[in-house]
């Protein structure tokens, strides 16, 4: 057997892997590495150590009390085998696995617990949780006392002055570790008396700044502070928070006599539906902003406790670092969480309990994504003409959880328990532990994700298939033109067409173009190499489309080279006197299906599109744009195509492999929901550019389009997601077409697409032997080789709810939450599916506090540690544009984003629905890092100030009415705010050190993410400003979206509804 190495992937396999600092690889045979703490790894594939339970620190630590139930949710060490069985693959978690607590508890005059105990995993005893004291006792809730200067009393948790950034008292938060035997560090104190803490001031904000004057008592040494887990109030002065900025003050209210002090009742709270809270707050209890979860803190301390150490996939079930997190994956069996992630990593042993929990079970597959240069890309094996070894009866295929049985001859299924005889030519004999002697020299027996090269049988009609192609489609109808459009595509593409995709360091790409323009009738162009000009041949005939040549349309471009330039040349001129405004679809799509088909290839559309195709065609539309419709039960036609015409177009593109890419750049209405379906179902993008213009859009669209043109993507592709016993995957979301119930098929499939899955229980799991998934994708390169890609996955299975609650990952649960709710408007009223969210989120909280929280008052918001973001987030995926739309928001944007979420990674999804905000003025030119961020809320800005958010798709500059002159000076090249232009869409190339690094973050940013996002001015109090604070997802939206404060106080009654 050859192992095929990809040439750009690096050193050897089996040899050290350049990247990891400090870490040499593993000696196999299970020697403790220097430098790594015996603890945190064993041996590659070898026996996992015990993993020491956290020390307490020494020193004064209150008794804990011993009331209340012990639920044990630690296991002792098991496996999945018997007493003297072998083990074959991964090894099984000792201790459940989690992520690490947000911050450790400090107790003054103790030691600091040194990170490296729970840097990984903290062990037995129910999940760490946020308890939110929204409590009848709460202090934060008081209005009207002024003193707040006096000094906390003493015995209570506060044992630092507040930072005058803050605009409220804290509420008294504890940390609950459920039953609080199991927790040591655990500080919990009586609230304070309300008289004691003061809310805002009733009369008018002092000085600019909403925020209490400094106390002026110093701290009183010896107090306990409260464990900071999450809600951040002890931190001291808040990263780069200015003054609050009162542009609008949230609780506005008349300087009047103090009312005597209110206790909040939760009940009393309104629920924030759509459009029923007033548009000016009721003066009122104010929660402290900094006393609720904040993503920012634990975005922080994900980084600072888990990016430094690489993550190695040897153990099952463990989470991994947050998507927000620069981390290493090293492949030790389970595939890298850049291509699956899921919502939890010890699922529950049975659908009662997982029923109970209402925590749904998925993951998000990105089978073809991108890695990091430093991690090596899925090796591709050769077996030959016998092809991949595979189980008899499932047919999954070879990999690390294979158990190899009577001395190698056979091999036992992980997934679903069928003995296979093992093929002579891949036998190999077994070690005194029963693992093949070849274990680290195949790929498939010790990674978790790897390629195998396929054979002739998994090819379309038993024949090996040609390189695909590239079909550019370009309207040239009046608009396009007018607004020199054509004349751009037609320039970029003389340059762009060196750069398509190829194997390896092959010399050319071995992918052939053609070329098509349209308007109502369409053009094929013959650009043969031994032609001295191109040929234009048209076909008018649009209902009934064919290709009027075969020879000569797909050409190689090195060999057809000054044909196809003097095309490029030719097209703007043809074209420049058109007086067409009309233009087809439909038959557009057919003419390129068509191509492909007559040269027996798979391949990709790019189509350059203007207007509602309105000429007589097949796939003709009309305008149906209605925004009263909008919050009726007619709402969800909107999101539906108007016609069956273009899904069963879809269907045939997919049979042929024909992907379809589409660029919209449209002036009006144009039915992104029915143009956009066979680029849905085909696996493709679309890029959608409205009013475009040349000076500032052009530059959006040309990165984009070179994106799109250069990255990896595999043709003709189909995907089956294997589970072992016990789990099955139920339902799909993505870009995609599926003719059965198990096998996703997609046209293309690029590297930005995921794929997310759903399982559910048919059977009891078992603790011991966890679940598995297997992702097996086939799909055809862009050099035309059949290859099949192979993603395992190994989770725990738990009897105890609260290790299913310490074990999930919240960035996932919202994106597949969001998916979910993304299809429901498919279907039904936004209203339903915005509830039906509200409802499950308050049930999977719900479930936690009743059967993992320790028993407290109703009027404690519990939260688990993991979870602690999920009202937050939640809140923002109700506050979209899909689910609740602003007056300014289109039809067809709305359609956009939809289908845009629908494939977006887990990261994509984060930052989509949390935006990143960054306060540049704080950034240090003289580092490469970027500023610390800051919460998404308008209080947290300063007039004096500069921040840049940005959402994935767009980038906003917001600029205050008092930064300083040399600042604007620096980054605009203009001397006063007022002469800043908010036409800008690049930032002017000065040579200062803040232009450098203001600039030089924005490429960053741009890098990072799969479209080129727009750049946008924002002036304080300019009418651009509505449209940024639409992004302020913490604050109350104009479309009456809640608050994060509100939504949370709402969460919280839901909560305390079910469990009453």
């Amino acid at each position: 057997m050859s192992v095929n190495q990809q040439t750009h992937t690096g050193p050897p396999y089996g040899q050290p892997q350049p990247g990891y600092q400090g870490y040499q690889q593993p000696a196999y045979g299970g020697q403790p590495l220097p430098g790594v703490p015996h603890s945190q790894y064993g041996a590659y594939n070898g026996p996992i150590p015990g993993y020491q339970q956290p020390v307490p620190p020494q020193g004064s630590v209150r008794a804990p009390a011993t009331s209340g139930t012990s639920l044990s949710s630690g296991h002792l060490g098991y496996s999945p085998f018997g007493q003297g069985d072998v083990q074959n693959g991964i090894p099984a978690s000792t201790a459940p696995m989690q992520r690490p607590p947000a911050s450790q508890p400090f107790l003054p005059g103790s030691a600091p617990v040194p990170v490296s105990q729970t840097s990984m995993f903290q062990q037995y005893g129910p999940p760490p949780a946020s308890v939110q004291q929204l409590s009848n006792h709460m202090a934060g809730m008081t209005i009207g006392s002024t003193s707040t200067s006096a000094p906390p009393p003493a015995g209570l948790g506060y044992g630092a002055p507040r930072p005058p950034t803050m605009p409220g008292p804290p509420l008294p938060v504890q940390t609950a570790a459920g039953p609080p035997t199991s927790q040591p560090h655990h500080v919990s104190s009586p609230p304070p008396p309300p008289s004691t803490l003061s809310g805002p001031h009733p009369g008018p904000p002092m000085s600019g700044l909403r925020g209490p004057p400094p106390p002026t008592h110093p701290p009183q040494p010896g107090y306990q502070m409260q464990q900071n887990g999450s809600f951040e109030q002890v931190r001291g002065p808040q990263p780069n928070y200015g003054g609050a900025y009162p542009g609008t003050p949230n609780y506005g209210s008349q300087p009047g006599p103090p009312p005597p002090p209110k206790r909040l009742d939760p009940d009393s709270i309104p629920s924030p539906q759509l459009n029923e809270l007033p548009p000016q707050q009721k003066p009122r209890h104010r929660i402290d902003p900094d006393a609720i979860p904040s993503p920012i803190q634990v975005i922080e301390d994900d980084r600072s406790n888990r990016g430094s150490e690489p993550f190695v996939t040897g153990v099952r079930g463990q989470v991994p670092p947050l998507v927000t997190t620069n981390f290493l994956v090293k492949d030790q069996g389970n595939a890298s969480p850049r291509y699956i992630r899921c919502t939890s990593y010890n699922i529950p042993c049975t659908s009662d309990m997982a029923k109970q929990s209402q925590v749904p079970l998925a993951a998000v597959i990105k089978p073809l994504a991108t890695l990091p240069p430093d991690e090596t890309l899925p090796y591709l094996v050769d077996h030959g003409e016998s092809g991949p070894v595979r189980c008899n009866r499932c047919k999954a295929y070879m990999c690390p959880f294979m158990q190899f049985i009577e001395g190698g001859r056979r091999f036992q299924c992980c997934f679903c328990s069928c003995v296979t005889e093992v093929p002579s030519h891949y036998f190999q004999h077994l070690d005194h532990t029963g693992k093949r002697v070849d274990f680290y020299d195949r790929p498939e027996l010790s990674l978790g994700s790897y390629e195998f090269l396929a054979t002739v049988d998994y090819c379309k009609n038993n024949k090996f298939p040609s390189p695909p192609a590239f079909i550019f489609m370009i309207d040239v109808s009046y608009n396009a033109v007018k607004s020199g459009l054509v004349r751009l595509i037609c320039e970029e593409l003389k340059s762009l067409l060196d750069y398509l995709p190829r194997e390896g360091n092959v010399e050319e790409s071995a992918i052939r173009v053609g070329f098509v323009t349209y308007n109502k009738v369409l053009h094929f162009y013959n650009v043969k190499s031994s032609l001295a000009q191109p040929q234009m041949m048209v076909v008018s005939d649009v209902a009934d489309m064919f290709v009027p040549l075969l020879d000569g349309f797909l050409v190689n471009v090195n060999e057809s080279r000054t044909v196809i330039i003097s095309l490029l040349d030719q097209i703007p001129e043809m074209f420049a006197d058109t007086r067409e405004t009309e233009t087809v679809f439909g038959p557009v799509i057919q003419a390129g299906l068509e191509a492909l088909k007559a040269a027996e290839c798979a391949g990709k559309l790019f189509i350059f599109h203007t207007s509602l195709p309105i000429a007589e065609a097949p796939g003709k539309l009309k305008n149906r744009d209605d925004k009263k419709l909008i919050n009726t039960d007619k709402e969800k036609t909107l999101f539906q195509p108007q016609t069956s015409f273009y899904n069963n177009l879809a269907k045939d593109c997919v049979a042929q492999g024909c992907c379809v890419d589409l660029f919209l750049f449209p002036n009006q209405y144009l039915d992104v929901a029915t143009l956009g379906i066979v680029t849905y179902q085909t696996g493709g993008s679309i890029y959608k550019y409205a009013y475009f213009q040349l000076e500032t859009d052009q530059d959006r669209f040309l990165n984009d389009l070179r994106r799109d043109v250069q990255k990896e993507v595999g043709f003709d592709a189909v995907m089956r997601v294997r589970t072992s016993t016990g789990i099955r995957a139920t339902d799909f979301f993505g870009a995609f077409y599926m003719s059965n119930t198990t096998d996703v098929e997609m046209a293309g499939l690029d590297c930005d697409k995921t794929i997310t899955v759903e399982f559910k229980h048919d059977d009891k799991l078992s603790e011991d032997s966890g679940a598995l998934l297997q992702c097996a994708l086939l799909y055809t390169s862009c050099a035309g080789q059949r290859r099949l890609r192979i993603h395992n996955l190994s989770l725990n299975c738990c009897t105890q709810l609260a290790d299913l609650y310490r074990n999930c990952e919240t960035d996932t649960l919202i994106n597949y939450l969001a998916k979910y709710a993304y299809r429901g408007v498919l279907n039904s009223p936004v209203k339903t599916v915005r509830d039906a969210l509200i409802n499950q989120c308050a049930q999977i909280l719900a479930c936690y506090r009743k059967n993992c929280a320790s028993p407290s008052s109703a009027g404690q918001l519990i939260l688990p540690e993991c979870m602690k973001l999920l009202p937050v987030y939640l809140n923002c995926v109700l506050k979209s544009d899909v689910l609740q739309p602003g007056p300014e928001v289109t039809t067809d944007d709305r359609a956009y984003i939809r289908q845009l979420v629908t494939s977006m990674d887990v990261a994509e999804t984060n930052v989509f629905f949390y935006p990143r905000l960054l306060p540049l003025t704080k950034a240090d030119v003289d580092s490469d890092s970027l500023p610390a961020a800051i919460r998404n809320s308008e209080e947290r800005l300063s007039k004096g100030d500069i921040y840049l958010l940005e959402n994935g798709l767009n980038i906003f500059v917001w600029v205050g009415v008092n930064v300083q002159q040399g600042l604007i000076q620096n980054l605009f090249g203009v001397s006063s705010f007022s002469q800043i232009s908010s036409a800008l869409n690049t930032l002017p190339v000065l040579e200062n050190p803040f232009s450098k690094k203001v600039r030089s973050i924005i490429d960053m940013l741009q890098v990072q993410r799969s479209r080129y996002m727009k750049l946008i001015i924002v002036k304080q109090e300019d009418k651009l400003e509505m449209l940024f604070k639409q992004f302020l997802v913490e604050d109350k939206s104009l479309t009456g979206g809640a608050s994060y404060v509100d939504f949370l106080c709402h969460m919280h009654k839901e909560i305390r509804q079910l469990l009453s």
